[in-house]
């Protein structure tokens, strides 16, 4: 084949023009533990940090390079396309240099090109490699992560290693052949999708997949299987008894999986687990994984609620003064073992810790658990390594819209299983998806209309991100180019030329790489032999779109998606029928060339808007380009390449089955450093910008400036905009809280700087403020009290005497609001341009619709030999409906797949806050009117006084009582005042309360004291007591929680239903409403002064063993766990650091999914078409 330089020329270098220069790479785990770390390494200078990590620690070869190699002359083969091996005597090292890595991939692939023909000289092949290797260093494309793993390091530094039990095709004999080396052919192929036989130990079965997922994961692959073949549970054995089910075996898969890591340092295993919608087992398939979090919750929560008590007996028992664990004299003992039994905790468990203290252990030894997807309780249960989807046909689909009956079937002999409604079915679907993101949907009958090659069989998995579908026992290679790359951001002109160009060369590129690598099976490497999949996508339409000026949800989106795709697909396959005319198709070609031709022809038809007659077997329709919509030199070009596709294909035939699909490029798009991945809009417009020596700084979203200028903003109103958007960094110039008048109430310049430092990576100023508070003589320097900012939800801010509202705007000031909505001179008209995925930071309200994400799925399908891997992002407050009708529309518009992620649906993720109520508790009580309402409904009640009457108490109060307690970590004092004269039933009469708490400054506080000041105008004005009690227990709202200091209440679902158990359990006898009966309570001198007579104490003739009749109380454990409620105490820790929770919630503000990621440990996770990827070191849940 003839190469065309185009940005290369003949006797230059292939990086004329491109500056490397040296930088510095280290990753860190969140203690501060060096992962990996290189000095001095050669990077292009246009290269970010995050693109210099991902070099430098997943790509960069990091042992074997020797630093001197000679050439193995070969005949044929010029010197500069030679192999090489280590020079005798040679030191070896890790790759150092960004161009040693080009040029092991470059070169390789030209070398394997040149051996077996594929270009019409060595000037030709010269020009390929030349060309490859620049678009590489420029990040115009990149192949996937295999490729840089694996290709070339036998070529260019002659390492070798034993077999892996891999196999090939040898081009020349077409023989299956084992391979004799790890290294000599690589595997450069990111997606596998391997078959599964009913069959539990041969080849082909089930327990030989695991040792073939083995193969796959160990060299940075993934791979998916459809399981539909195995029967179901209870079936019958060919040898009599009954098959365990499916589920068993998956969860077999699932564990192995998670205990392989690709090359033991990069990243866990990608995998796809598939189910058809009529195998009986799919009711259990589809809520797998809400059962496994489900399992995960009572993990957490026994945990925490066992090791509570256990600690409580521990202690006690241990206290030889009261009687240690003899329970006839130990009675607080005694109690504490009632309480355990009494929330359930395991008998043999207490009777273990009473044996261990006797013994004389030291120290209680039982573990909790967190909801980390990488922790404990989620490496405990199953579902937590793959991507799980089921397969739907058009049947089903219409059973669902009928309202009919769908027959689950018997795999072995295929009678009738069972029969459930499909509508049933369907629901389950969406509630499992909503509840925790999976299962994916697959549309079985859209997926097979478009299969080129059904002559070898039906299409029925995909790999673990969904979009390479093909026969099982086949692989795809991967490569994706870079659209902004392409962009001309002065002339605002697309580069089509250049585009065309590299979808040519990359083509050739995945194609040879076919030919160069081995497979982990016999049936994979013949498949892929014979078909020659490749899988060439595109990377960063999110920011092309968003640099043009051209909303996401916009019909000029979806027809520039639509042409932008068409060109590729196009181009491709044109140049694999070029390849076809001087190589040969694929083996499998004439078989099935009438089929193919016709999906072809179904191509063009997309692109030139043919009429709905025209398309040939097709249930579902495609969207076509709209001709109105699409920019016009680019359709012009989506048009060309599909007539010459299809006029080439006629005559030619073609070499690859398959050309193009879209994937997630997760890690590959960092090394572009792209702002989107595949199709997906932006997640957020701040980002953070991640420096050399550790460290980061918020930066504008890059395509930000670039849309402004697009849309007609002057400089200054560009800077100006991305001020309030970002914020200034600094508190020099803020309103209000500034460097001037914080000097003068105390503050000295260390301080003032060590708040400065802080603002890096504080949430919100008042939590930079805080870590001064741990400063020694600092409060006392600034004239408050020391016992004061020891208070639960101290704010220094509030303490030195701004206000809320002050707070607020010298926040938004300092952080920026993170969002362009409300920014200054942006007209309404341009903000769709910037919406993104998610809500942008705390006050933006406009997200990209979820039907958005659909419609942008159905542009770009039609023009793609595979599929895309894409996130349906949705809100939290998303319906189960909504979920159902994101499903449906799909269907309706020819998608093949989509996975979903409704915010908030994984319990290891935190839900979106606003960071008022997290630091302020501004908004604990929004429900304000809701109370209000209750009191006047209560008052219009009445009983005994007229409306209007007053029964006022005396100016002296004699009873009443004031208690002590803390709800959920906030501190309450609760006071009453009695009336002289007791009530017929001879109780105290109630006639007003005071509620008081510890966080002075606070705006609840203020909130409660109105709230006890209405209470005791309803309580005057003859409003009953059990009205009140009725109307606000069991109110639910933070705080909430365990209560501390109280005698019989000790957990309450908020401040609200605290008080009034307090209130009904004293004044009105209902011990229903404590948790502790009153014979068994001891009361705490300390903390309260009861109105009441004197109690009885329990009996003592209760043995250990005995479950009590009645549950006694003990003091307070001395471990207690709080509930976790996010305010400006907790969000920084002692030691003046962010904590677990505010790193989560910061992450959540700046659109990141909220996980830590495996290897960095940082909170910057953010979805990758169907997967996650950490946008600081690379790391990815994929396999791209």
């Amino acid at each position: 084949m003839h190469i065309k330089r185009r940005f290369t020329k003949a006797g230059q270098s292939p990086y004329q023009g491109v500056n490397f220069v040296k930088k510095d790479s280290k990753i860190t785990e969140f203690d501060g533990t060096v992962v990996f770390e290189a000095n001095d390494i050669l990077i292009p200078e246009s290269f970010s940090q995050v693109a210099t990590d991902v070099m430098a620690q997943k790509y960069f070869r990091r042992a074997g390079v020797p630093e001197e190699s000679v050439p193995v002359p070969e005949e044929g083969v010029p010197e500069w396309a030679q192999r090489r091996v280590p020079a005798e005597g040679t030191n070896f090292r890790g790759e150092v240099d960004a161009r040693e890595a080009f040029d092991r991939l470059g070169l390789t692939w030209a070398y394997w090109g040149l051996k077996n023909g594929y270009f019409d000289d060595e000037e030709n092949a010269l020009a390929f490699a030349d060309e490859v290797r620049h678009m590489m260093a420029r990040q115009m494309v990149a192949p996937n992560s295999p490729q840089w793993f694996n290709t070339g390091l036998n070529w260019a530094y002659g390492i070798q290693g034993p077999p892996q039990g891999h196999w090939f095709v040898d081009p020349e004999s077409a023989e299956m052949k084992p391979s004799t080396s790890a290294y000599e052919r690589p595997q450069p192929h990111a997606c596998f999708i391997q078959s599964v036989a009913d069959d539990l130990v041969n080849q082909g079965g089930i327990m030989d997949l695991w040792t073939r997922e083995a193969r796959v994961f160990k060299y940075g692959s993934g791979t998916g299987s459809n399981f539909s073949s195995i029967r179901g549970d209870s079936e019958e054995l060919s040898g009599g008894g009954q098959s365990s089910g499916l589920m068993s075996f998956l969860k077999i898969g699932d564990r192995a999986a998670g205990a392989i890591k690709s090359g033991g340092t990069t990243r866990r295993a990608a995998k796809m687990v598939i189910l058809d919608a009529d195998h009986p087992d799919i009711e259990e398939f589809v809520d797998w994984k809400v059962n496994e979090e489900q399992k995960v919750a009572a993990l957490v929560t026994g945990a925490k609620i066992t090791r509570r008590h256990l600690t409580s007996i521990f202690d006690l028992a241990s206290d030889q003064s009261i009687g240690g664990t003899d329970v006839e004299k130990n009675k607080s003992l005694r109690k504490a073992i009632r309480l355990a039994r009494a929330d359930n905790v395991v008998e043999a468990v207490i009777v273990r810790v009473l044996d261990l203290v006797e013994q004389g252990l030291g120290q209680l030894d039982f573990a909790e658990f967190d909801l980390d997807w990488q922790g404990e309780a989620y490496q405990s249960v199953s579902g937590q390594n793959s991507n799980n989807s089921i397969r739907v046909t058009a049947e089903f689909l219409d059973a669902v819209r009928r309202d009919d009956s769908w027959d689950l079937t018997r795999r072995t002999d295929g009678n009738v299983s069972r029969t459930i409604r499909a509508k049933d079915l369907w629901t389950k679907v969406a509630l499992a998806a909503w509840q925790s993101a999976d299962p994916g949907v697959q549309y079985d009958s859209t997926i097979n209309e478009w299969h080129t090659s059904p002559a070898g069989g039906r299409i029925n998995g995909s790999n673990p991100c969904s979009e390479y579908m093909f026969l099982d026992d086949t692989a795809c290679n991967l490569a994706s180019l870079n659209l902004a790359s392409f962009y001309d951001t002065t002339t605002k002109e697309f580069d089509i030329e250049g585009y065309e160009h590299g979808i040519r060369l990359w083509t050739i590129v995945l194609e040879i790489s076919v030919l160069m690598a081995q497979f982990p099976s016999e049936a994979i490497a013949r498949r892929s032999y014979d078909y020659r999949t490749l899988g060439l996508g595109y990377a960063n339409l999110g920011a092309l779109l968003m640099q043009k000026g051209v909303p996401y949800d916009s019909p000029e989106a979806l027809a520039m998606s639509g042409t932008l795709t068409a060109i590729m697909t196009g181009c491709s396959y044109a140049t694999s029928a070029e390849m076809a005319s001087e190589i040969g198709p694929f083996p499998r070609y004439e078989e099935n060339a009438e089929n193919m031709m016709r999906v072809m022809r179904n191509h063009r038809r997309a692109a030139i808007a043919a009429p709905p007659d025209d398309y040939e077997q097709l249930s579902v329709l495609p969207m076509p380009i709209n001709e109105i919509d699409a920019d016009g030199k680019l359709l012009s070009s989506a048009r060309k390449w599909w007539d010459t596709a299809v006029e080439l294909g006629e005559a030619h035939g073609f070499r690859n089955a398959q050309t193009t699909l879209i994937a997630p490029t997760g890690t590959i798009g960092l090394l572009m450093d792209c702002d989107t991945t595949g199709v997906e809009p932006d997640f957020a417009l701040v980002k953070f910008k991640k420096l050399a020596g550790g460290g980061f700084f918020r930066i504008i979203n890059e395509s930000v400036p670039l849309a402004l200028n697009e849309l007609g903003y002057s400089e200054q109103q560009i800077q100006e905009i991305t001020q309030y958007t970002i914020g200034a960094h600094t508190l020099e110039g803020a309103p209000g809280i500034n460097i001037g008048s914080l000097t003068t109430i105390g503050f000295e310049s260390d301080d003032i700087q060590a708040v400065e430092d802080a603002l890096v990576w504080a949430p919100h100023i008042s939590v930079a403020f805080n870590t001064l508070v741990a400063r020694e003589g600092f409060i006392s320097k600034i004239g408050l009290n020391e016992d004061d900012s020891s208070v639960f939800g101290f704010d220094l801010l509030s303490a030195v005497g701004y206000s809320f509202e002050q707070i607020t705007e010298a926040n938004d000031y300092v952080n920026g609001r993170m969002t362009v909505e409300g920014a200054p001179y942006l007209e309404d008209g341009h903000l769709a341009v910037f919406d993104c995925a998610n809500k942008c930071g705390d006050y933006g309200t406009r997200y990209i619709d979820p039907m958005a994400h659909v419609r942008m799925l159905a542009a770009a399908q039609p023009f793609l030999s595979g599929a895309i891997s894409k996130t349906i992002n949705m809100p939290a407050e998303a319906t189960v409906m909504e979920v159902t009708e994101v499903y449906d529309e799909a269907a309706s518009l020819g998608v093949k797949a989509l996975a979903l992620y409704r915010d908030g649906s994984k319990l290891s993720q935190p839900l979106s806050s606003d960071k008022s109520a997290l630091l302020f508790g501004a908004d604990e009580f929004e429900d304000t009117e809701e109370f209000t309402q209750a009191i006047v409904e209560s008052a219009e009640r009445l009983v005994g006084l007229g409306r209007g009457q007053r029964e006022e108490l005396p100016a002296r109060r004699p009873g009443g009582y004031t208690q002590k307690a803390t709800v959920g970590g906030h501190t309450i004092y609760l006071r009453t005042g009695d009336y002289p004269e007791v009530g017929r039933d001879g109780r105290p009469r109630l006639g007003e309360i005071f509620i008081d708490t510890a966080k002075d400054g606070a705006a609840f506080r203020s909130l409660m004291n109105c709230f006890a000041t209405a209470v005791s105008v309803g309580l005057q004005h003859g409003v009953p007591l059990e009205t009140f009690v009725d109307k606000f227990t069991f109110r639910a709202f933070e705080p909430a929680g365990i209560v501390q200091g109280h005698d019989r209440i000790k957990n309450a679902r908020s401040i609200i239903d605290y008080i009034f158990r307090d209130l009904g359990v004293t004044y009105l006898g209902m011990d229903n409403l404590a948790h502790v009966p009153a014979i068994e309570a001891e009361i705490d001198e300390t903390n309260t002064e009861v109105y009441s007579s004197e109690q009885s104490e329990a009996p003592d003739n209760i043995s250990v063993l005995e479950f009590p009749a009645t549950l006694p109380v003990i003091d307070e454990p001395k471990s207690e766990i709080p509930v976790p409620t996010a305010t400006a105490s907790n969000l920084v820790s002692d030691t003046g650091e962010p904590t677990l929770m505010a790193q989560q919630i910061e992450a959540k503000r700046y659109g990141f999914e909220g996980d830590a990621c495996p290897m960095c440990g940082e909170f910057k996770m953010v979805r990758s078409g169907t997967c996650l990827k950490c946008v600081i070191c690379g790391e990815t849940t994929g396999c791209s």
